[in-house]
């Protein structure tokens, strides 16, 4: 057994539903080296973005608190101003490049306008630009017409983006590995995010005619807070009917795989290398995608699982394994739980009060285990949204096992039963029946929320909306 201390290798997806990741078994979406990869390490069933924004979902990832607490209420780059992640503000990627790990960042960057990785403990960094620089130099004929919808992308897929970085990946794997000591690299892709522009062969992988409708796509808007229909005509689709999506959603779909190629191109570079047995591999997504469930494109004004629902899977060396293949359907925080795992793992003493999420190490630990044997885990998550380019919009959920309360500051509240009703068609607030049920859920949720300081909560009108019933009941 080794006593040196692991490799972290880091991938996320940007906007990559759970559902959409062939180990989920739900929609056919070919992804054979992300499930090999859950098959040799450990898959979380119910691993949830605390907030499916980019720029504040990767702030929070980095600093290991809900972004409210530091001012990044939306993305940075649209509607009004707002905070964003300094490097003065503590990072657990500063915390494990003073620990002696040599580190290196490539791809989607999205935490600080004015400063790039090397301000937050890394070493190196290849970002978006190179790839658009090195895009323009060899394909400066290439144009793109059909906007947000995405469509066929002329460039070769040895040149797309998704191959590109894994290129860059595997060559600054080969220097890291060249240093001697434990590393991290964090490879972000921007891909599903749309537009969706599937290369080659993976532009007509799937047949919009074969793709079948989300379970969510046969949304009335009935008993629905109104901004989520007004965004249909934010975005001038109010009219589409699946024939429209179909076409849209095969593209997201070729593009996961396309995605999934890439990254087995780095997972095989790690193997051939030698340095597999001595790695973390973590894979993610930042968040999820609408992609046209409830009719609706995005992530924007909603809390549905569509978009808070992501993959987690993590890998460890053999010589820590406990089970290879093994599955929690335990409720974790993809990102917020991130910085106390990577830290654990790496065997550096975390300060818990810095984190809002906590180390998965004792799921990991426990991957041979029954479920009765992680009673003391989390049995909720509580997920936010503050806004974006259309509009200042708060919410705040709280999700178990079995039911889901979305508190809208401004608007009906949402309360579905994830059991019965899991594409949260049927919205049951203020029905008689659920009224305990959801008085509960609003203590729940005001509890972690004052325990995380989000702001939300910090005055007593709010405070009397959750812990008083407001008026989000009645307004029917």
């Amino acid at each position: 057994m080794s006593d040196r201390k692991p490799n972290i290798l880091l991938i996320t997806a940007d906007q990559l539903r759970y559902d959409c990741i062939g180990s989920s078994g739900k929609y056919p979406v070919h992804t054979p080296h992300l499930d090999r990869l859950a098959e040799q390490g450990f898959l979380f069933s119910q691993a949830y973005s605390h907030i499916p924004v980019c720029c504040p979902a990767r702030q929070s990832l980095l600093h290991g608190q809900r972004p409210e607490t530091f001012g990044a209420l939306w993305n940075y780059n649209a509607f009004l101003p707002v905070g964003y992640l300094t490097p003065d503000k503590y990072t657990w990627t500063t915390e494990l490049a003073q620990h002696g790990y040599k580190s290196a960042f490539l791809g989607k960057w999205g935490v600080n306008p004015e400063h790039d990785p090397t301000a937050f403990g890394f070493e190196s960094y290849i970002g978006e630009g190179d790839y658009s620089a090195f895009r323009k130099s060899r394909y400066p004929e290439v144009a793109y017409t059909n906007g947000f919808m995405g469509e066929r992308n002329p460039i070769p897929v040895e040149d797309s983006e998704t191959h590109w970085f894994a290129a860059r990946a595997i060559e600054s794997m080969e220097k890291l590995n060249a240093g001697g000591g434990p590393w991290h690299m964090a490879l972000h892709f921007s891909e599903p995010h749309l537009p969706c522009r599937p290369a080659g062969r993976f532009a007509d992988m799937y047949d919009p005619a074969e793709v079948p409708e989300w379970d969510g796509f046969r949304e009335t808007f009935r008993n629905k807070p109104y901004i989520q229909q007004q965004q249909l005509y934010s975005w001038g689709i109010q009219d589409y009917g699946w024939k429209d999506w179909a076409p849209v959603v095969a593209r997201y779909y070729g593009i996961i795989s396309q995605l999934d190629e890439a990254i087995g191109r780095v997972l095989e570079a790690l193997e051939r290398t030698g340095a597999a047995a001595d790695t973390v591999v973590i894979f993610t997504a930042d968040h999820g995608d609408m992609c046209g469930s409830h009719r609706m494109m995005d992530k924007h004004y909603i809390l549905y699982d569509d978009v808070v629902h992501v993959p987690l899977m993590i890998r460890l060396p053999e010589h820590m394994r406990k089970a290879a293949g093994a599955v929690s359907s335990q409720m974790v925080y993809n990102l917020l739980d991130m910085g106390p795992t990577v830290l654990e793992l790496a065997g550096i003493e975390a300060n818990a009060d810095r984190f809002h999420g906590k180390s998965l190490l004792p799921l990991l630990d426990g991957a041979a285990k029954t479920p009765d044997d992680e009673a003391e885990w989390r049995d909720s998550v509580v997920a936010s949204y503050n806004g974006q380019q259309f509009g200042l919009f708060t919410q705040r959920m709280i999700r178990t096992s079995a039911w889901k309360y979305v508190w809208n500051l401004t608007d009906l509240d949402e309360l579905y039963d994830m059991e019965n009703d899991p594409a949260e068609l049927d919205n049951l607030i203020g029905q008689p029946e659920h009224a305990e049920r959801t008085k509960e859920l609003r203590k729940r949720l005001y509890a972690q929320l004052r325990q995380d300081r989000d702001p939300a909560v910090a005055n007593e009108w709010t405070k009397r909306q959750l812990l008083a019933g407001g008026i989000s009941d009645t307004r029917l």
